[in-house]
């Protein structure tokens, strides 16, 4: 009978202080801040930075933390508004992708000034002074193998370059292509033209030089959108079947593009791989560790010859 009572009393003891446990665990989760991050693109106008925002804000929410996210419609005055909003609000992390490398430098005083850690996705900013880790594609690469697959498959080529000059990611891949094409002088650059880096707008960029009646036979387009619009707007000429078309994104519409014979091919970016960096990043540096000021993540040229391998309709 002693016997069992000395077991009895073992028992509540051992139960009682797996209760005291629980429930100091239980109050210790509960008393974790919950983290407010802001995120901000040149445009929600492109699949590209949906998806990439859906993997960001699933990642923080399955940390029990919030994202909200903010559209300037490719407005850097509108974009550095709704930084300063978002600030306003109590945001303790920015996620930002410019809108225009050199005149988001305001957002990224103010966001130094109120110690709000910034993380530049996708587009490099000028002035990197106030911004803790930059998580970007290997651009110039893709420049890269764009021109290399061209000059693979062409003897010699005149070139028109579809750009948008106000974001680092798209003069790195004009770069790279430019760069290799260099010294080839059978490969001419015969126009560049500005435009932003959505469909409707190449497209207006590209009839424009239909118009102009320029000699050409290759478009270098600095993203996907870019690309799909101006082959947009050669197929009301019937000239898509005499042009060589290149983009860079990976994007779902881009492999059916070239599926169809239409787009030769797109350097695939993965914003999957940049989002999550992005947030296990941004967790990384509030736990105080030490993190890398940029990385960068590799590209893949997606051609006919290996389309079979990706998924047509997804993302990488």
């Amino acid at each position: 009978m002693r016997l069992d009572k000395k077991k009895m009393i073992a028992a509540t003891i051992v139960a009682c202080t797996t209760l005291f446990i629980a429930i100091g665990i239980h109050e210790k989760k509960d008393t974790r801040k919950q983290l407010k991050f802001g995120a901000t693109y040149m445009t929600m106008n492109n699949p590209y930075f949906v998806n990439m925002d859906e993997n960001i804000e699933e990642s923080v929410q399955a940390k029990g933390d919030i994202l909200i996210t903010r559209d300037p419609l490719q407005d850097q005055k509108k974009q550095n508004e709704q930084i300063k909003d978002m600030i306003n609000e109590g945001i303790d992390v920015l996620f930002l992708q410019p809108v225009d490398r050199n005149k988001v430098r305001p957002a990224l005083e103010l966001c130094k000034k109120k110690h709000i850690p910034v993380f530049v996705i996708d587009s490099e900013v000028s002035d990197t002074e106030a911004v803790v880790s930059t998580i970007v594609s290997d651009n110039y690469d893709a420049g890269v193998q764009c021109a290399k697959d061209m000059m693979k498959k062409k003897t010699s080529a005149n070139i028109i370059i579809v750009n948008q000059k106000a974001l680092n990611s798209i003069n790195e891949r004009v770069k790279g292509f430019r760069d290799t094409i260099k010294g080839h002088p059978q490969y001419k650059i015969v126009e560049e033209k500005e435009s932003a880096a959505e469909f409707e707008i190449a497209m207006k960029v590209m009839e424009k030089i239909i118009y102009e009646k320029k000699n050409y036979d290759v478009v270098m387009g600095g993203n996907d959108p870019i690309a799909l619009g101006c082959i947009a707007a050669m197929q009301m000429t019937d000239k898509t079947d005499q042009v060589m078309v290149y983009g860079v994104d990976g994007s779902p519409d881009g492999k059916a593009m070239i599926k169809a014979g239409f787009l030769e091919g797109t350097a695939a970016q993965s914003p999957i791989k940049i989002g999550e960096k992005a947030v296990q990043t941004a967790y990384s540096y509030l736990a105080g560790e030490t993190v890398k000021k940029h990385v960068t993540i590799p590209v893949e040229l997606i051609t006919a010859d290996n389309l079979k391998f990706y998924d047509m309709t997804g993302w990488q």
